[in-house]
């Protein structure tokens, strides 16, 4: 009987994950497609281009969003359970409350590793082919960089030409050992900068110790100066943000490959923090399933669904701004950057752990 029992509340809950995981796809196919037709209206190219990127891209955000997902998964199911009677039945065969959020809980986060390890990959690969096709189209192709082990390398088209850009690292917003040519219309050099270093945290940079070569047909000019400033459309936080786009890392490039993405130009603390993040998903889908059922198998009263459901969304909000409060306090080091993503999970499991006490009592 108790096989029976546990392959009920597994096959129900599976049941009800599905659903609410093709609601939010479907909801999230309509949003996104309008964000899509806007950006192709004025491009050449097929109607279902959009419709086929938008397919690609709502996955990726699905992986996203599944904390909420498996909140009301689990919120609906034991809902469900609670107003039909099953609950109680389930009772009489031995099966606690305690007992069935167990089941229900270490399911949600063995959910939570098998999308790390299976899932995860897949959408990680669908993001980068959306990514890869929105830059193709993008009107600011002409606008190139990289940030790698070798430097940062810029190309930015002027008024007057086109200009390109390199320089050394730095952990600051310091870049060291600049070079810039600077290109007419046609593609003649007609100015070399060499500076020691650079301030790119503003759109306006400032050059240091700077040396201008104003090259022309008959002779090259040398000026020095100490310092000289350009105005440039990047800014150290716009180039960091390029490589900040961790849907298209998986969990596995992360683990297997973290040295080389850190020389291929992706900042170490967002790549730490994107770890982190993962790493606590499995544990993140046990909590949410937790709070799921304290709510729910606290009453047996079925007036009080729509109370639950108000109270379980306002929930969900407070967790979306802890979540990002704890992101923002790590990422300015007011606490520790590996910590930032795991202070939600604590703080919901103190709530959490005093909750599931109370609602095996009953």
């Amino acid at each position: 009987m108790k096989k029976v029992l546990i392959n009920y509340l597994l096959v129900g809950y599976f049941k009800t994950l599905l659903k609410v995981i093709l609601f939010f796809y479907c909801f999230g196919v309509i949003l996104n497609l309008f964000e899509e037709i806007e950006f192709f209206k004025n491009l050449d190219t097929s109607a279902l281009v959009p419709l086929k990127l938008t397919i690609l891209y709502i996955p990726g955000m699905l992986v996203q969003l599944l904390p909420f997902i498996i909140f009301v998964s689990s919120l609906k199911f034991i809902m469900d359970i609670r107003n039909n009677r099953d609950l109680i039945s389930m009772k009489v065969f031995g099966f606690s409350n305690f007992k069935i959020f167990v089941i229900l809980a270490t399911t949600s986060f063995l959910i939570g590793w098998f999308v790390l390890f299976f899932i995860n990959p897949i959408t990680s690969v669908m993001s980068k082919y959306y990514e890869k096709t929105k830059s193709d189209f993008s009107r600011d192709i002409d606008h190139l960089v990289t940030f790698n082990k070798n430097g940062l390398w810029i190309k930015e088209n002027l008024e007057e030409g086109q200009r390109i850009i390199s320089a050394k690292r730095d952990d600051a917003k310091i870049i060291k050992d600049v070079t810039i040519f600077n290109f007419d219309k046609d593609f003649n050099l007609n100015r070399k900068i060499y500076s020691k270093t650079a301030n790119i945290e503003k759109k306006e940079w400032v050059l240091n110790n700077v040396i201008i070569l104003e090259i022309s047909q008959n002779n090259t000019k040398e000026l020095k100066i100490d310092q000289m400033n350009i105005t440039s459309i990047y800014t150290y936080d716009k180039i960091i943000s390029l490589f900040k786009n961790f849907d298209t890392l998986s969990f596995i490039d992360l683990i297997i490959n973290y040295d080389e993405l850190i020389d291929r130009g992706y900042n170490k603390i967002f790549l730490k923090q994107n770890l982190h993040s993962m790493l606590s998903m499995p544990f993140f889908l046990f909590i949410m399933t937790s709070l799921a059922s304290i709510l729910i198998m606290s009453t047996l009263k079925r007036s009080k669904n729509m109370k639950i459901v108000i109270f379980g969304l306002i929930i969900c909000v407070l967790i979306y701004y802890l979540k990002d409060l704890s992101i923002a306090l790590g990422q300015t080091n007011r606490i520790p950057l590996a910590l930032a993503s795991w202070v939600p999970i604590i703080v919901i499991s103190m709530f959490s752990f005093v909750g599931i006490l109370q609602i095996n009592e009953k």
